[in-house]
């Protein structure tokens, strides 16, 4: 027998992934082993998946020199602050959540940094900016929360030092990386704004003109930044926490603060209003401001309990979701057929309407989690879901909670006015590039992360630091009494939500994928496949997706698109077709172009581990 090279524009390979060959039936009912893009990995030592090979690779590194998986979390994360600049950086946003095997524990790490004590409504009234928040420039910067929450993450949990973790960034920003087509194309398009414009980008990403695809590329001033809070950290001796606290002094209150504080008041950037601003931060914002460890929230579904991290972020939507879907019999529904498609997507509208009534920073906002996850409100709004596809947004109602939801859609919005200005690219407000990480141990350590911000696409670079401020906090509304309203000190209700679940009582996947605003329903389709379809990590991730764009977006311009489902291209055509009738406007987006999930499981001391093979890039190492 010879080995056979499958081409995925072959009949009978997208036949057998869309489900549709001889090997439908066998691979939705997860009997014999079904043909897949890639291997599911499986192991005892150590696994690690994210959505780069090299940072994957900077990961598992930690693992040969001793390491836990929350270092070989941390190493990957660094990495990927140098080789996808475009989709996450040093001062953008991560949350965590992970269990850690010697307290049996869950905890979740808020890495989401706070609006600025100069940031609000009435400020950006008086910049006339009264409908939705810049998605670009130093206008949206909240305080940068992924250096704290990792250094959090190594200080608590991990065993290495931040010279270990930040060994294979530093190399990969000192001698180069190999660009992709991903990033050249950002480049490419900014490639104007960073010549005209923001000029200290130009200086890192331009330095021999637009890199190809297959050059590579440096950052040596951002290796300079990760070297100096190395050496300032190690000179204060004493344990390694010591010197991990003594990092985030440095960045929080020391020359990294001091960088970001002259930058933004050195001189105004130009935006997509098509005007220049200032930012907000100030130094007094970061020293203010430290990452925290959080208790979860959590859900039992059937066999499993999912935990997410609280209202500050959109992950109790994915607990929604299943708190719904619970009542119907997804196990008896063929998951490439229209009743499970239909009955999905019509949970996840009522969900996320609940979404946009009710979440917000919990320090700000009281979210009742103890009616939206209960029995009786769940068997009630279960009831709205008809043979038919909704048009409305349909949020519950819980007295004495919540705020005013509305659509925003083509025909409210000028959707000339909220294009960015003349000269400024479309590719710089462009929504939802994000990172994702998930690891386990041979300990029984798991953890999830899904760091994103701090994107190079969105502002520029900070010539002294080589790494660009975050822009999260357009996801604040500019009206009052929302409990998504901007207020100084308040975090965004962001989209990052890595996720973790056990199985009958024992701890057992780290699960979780880049995407905006589709996050938890990718992360929804994977686990349903996982846990009804009865595929393993691998298949579940390989198999045909969907999201829907019905609700408001997280994102500039908050624009909502109701009765819209997208589908990728490998769905049966009869599922497209009988969609339609029940009245779901469809898009068919491609066989292979939604969504990059990751996943670890430890069963019994058994690791296994599966990667998104779609856009060519995520990967998952282990032994």
């Amino acid at each position: 027998m010879t080995d056979q090279a499958y081409d995925p524009k072959d009949s009978k390979f997208k036949d057998l992934m869309a489900g549709t060959g001889s090997g439908a039936t066998r691979k939705l009912k997860g009997s014999d082993p079904a043909f897949t893009t890639r291997p599911e990995l499986m192991g005892t030592f150590g696994m690690v998946t994210s959505t780069h090979w090299l940072a994957t690779a900077a990961g598992m590194a930690m693992y040969e020199r001793g390491g836990n998986a929350f270092d070989a979390a941390v190493a990957t994360g660094f990495a990927l602050q140098v080789l996808e600049p475009a989709m996450n950086g040093p001062a953008g946003d991560v949350p965590i959540i992970l269990y850690d095997a010697k307290t049996d524990d869950v905890k979740v790490i808020c890495g989401q940094g706070t609006a600025p004590a100069a940031m609000t409504i009435e400020k950006f009234h008086e910049l006339g900016i009264t409908e939705v928040i810049p998605g670009a420039g130093l206008l949206p910067a909240p305080v940068p929360g992924a250096f704290g929450a990792w250094m959090l993450l190594l200080r608590e949990y991990g065993t290495l030092s931040l010279r270990d973790v930040t060994e294979h960034c530093i190399g990969y920003a000192k001698n180069g990386f190999p660009i992709n087509h991903t990033l050249h194309n950002f480049i490419n398009t900014l490639a104007d704004l960073f010549t005209n414009e923001w000029k200290s980008s130009g200086d890192v990403y331009l330095r021999n003109g637009v890199p190809q695809p297959g050059d590579l590329l440096t950052n040596p001033k951002l290796a300079e930044t990760y070297e100096r809070l190395i050496k300032e950290s190690e000179s204060v001796g004493g344990s390694r926490e010591k010197k991990i606290d003594h990092a985030v002094d440095m960045f929080y209150r020391g020359f990294v603060a001091e960088a970001i504080d002259a930058f933004v008041r050195k001189e105004p950037v130009l935006d997509n209003t098509g005007r220049r601003h200032y930012g907000l931060i100030t130094g007094d914002d970061l020293a203010n401001w430290s990452a925290e460890i959080e208790e979860p929230l959590s859900y039992d579904y059937h066999d499993y309990t999912v935990y997410k991290s609280n209202s500050w972020s959109q992950a109790p939507v994915l607990l929604q979701q299943l708190a719904l879907l619970k009542g119907f019999d997804i196990e008896n529904m063929d998951m490439l057929g229209p009743d499970y498609v239909h009955t999905v997507t019509e949970c996840a509208k009522l969900a996320f309407a609940d979404r946009e009534k009710f979440y917000g920073d919990p320090k700000f906002v009281d979210v009742p989690f103890d009616v939206l996850l209960s029995d009786d409100y769940n068997e009630a709004r279960r009831n709205l879901v008809s043979d038919q596809a909704s048009f409305d947004l349909r949020p519950g109602d819980v007295p004495g909670y919540g705020g005013d939801v509305y659509f925003k859609t083509q025909a409210d919005i000028d959707m000339a006015a909220t294009r960015p200005a003349p000269g400024f690219p479309q590719e710089a407000v462009v929504p939802g590039e994000t990172c994702h990480v998930d690891a386990g141990d041979r300990h029984g350590n798991l953890i999830s992360v899904t760091p994103s911000g701090g994107w190079c696409k969105a502002s520029p670079v900070i010539p002294e630091l080589g790494f660009m401020l975050g822009t999260r906090a357009q996801m604040f509304w500019l009206e009052k009494d929302k409990p998504g309203s901007l207020e100084p000190g308040k975090r965004p209700r962001t989209t990052l939500t890595p996720t973790f679940a056990s199985k009958e009582g024992k701890p057992y996947m780290a699960f979780g994928t880049p995407g905006g605003d589709q996050q938890d329903q990718w992360i929804l389709n994977f686990f349903m496949r996982h846990v009804h379809g009865k595929m393993n990590l691998q298949e579940a991730i390989d198999a045909p997706t969907t999201r829907t764009t019905h609700f408001p977006s997280s994102f500039y311009p908050r624009l909502s698109q109701p009765g819209h489902v997208s589908l990728e291209s490998r769905f049966p055509e009869k599922t497209v077709k009988e969609l339609e009738k029940r009245g779901h406007k469809i898009n068919l987006t491609g066989d292979w172009s939604q969504g990059r999930l990751t996943a670890v499981t430890n069963e019994n001391g058994l690791l296994r581990a599966a990667a998104n093979p779609r856009f060519m890039q995520t990967y998952a190492f282990g032994r």
